[in-house]
């Protein structure tokens, strides 16, 4: 009967341990979604000015490269595709973009990093 009980009380500890390691993953993927995230709206709204096209089109590039490293580490996956979006349209930005179209390349880069900060709050 003390071995049954001993069982029984090993089993519960070990679902207890289970569940408790369980949600300690959940909550560290939370935090590191919330640190990419983060990291990724910094990195998309660092240095808006474009009155050099040239160099906007070098600083977007280089942001879209470090939002691609973030995307990877992103645990949620919604965040992760808000943030390759956002990257891929700095990859794409062209300096006659910033020349001819910058308030509408502005508008849709803003709509983008508000559905990132939208993904990584859900």
């Amino acid at each position: 009967m003390r071995l049954m009980i001993l069982a029984g009380g090993l089993v519960l500890a070990l679902t207890g341990c289970g569940v408790a390691a369980e949600t300690a993953g959940q909550v560290s993927n939370a935090a590191s979604t919330a640190a990419v995230c983060a990291d990724a709206v910094r990195i998309a709204t660092a240095d808006q000015n474009v009155t050099n096209p040239e160099a906007a089109t070098e600083r977007a590039h280089a942001a879209a490269d470090e939002l691609t490293g973030l995307a990877q580490k992103a645990a949620n996956t919604t965040a992760a595709e808000a943030i390759d979006s956002l990257a891929t349209t700095l990859r794409e930005t062209t300096v006659d973009e910033l020349v001819k179209t910058p308030a509408e390349w502005a508008r849709k880069k803003a709509d983008q990093v508000t559905a990132l900060t939208k993904a990584c709050a859900g």
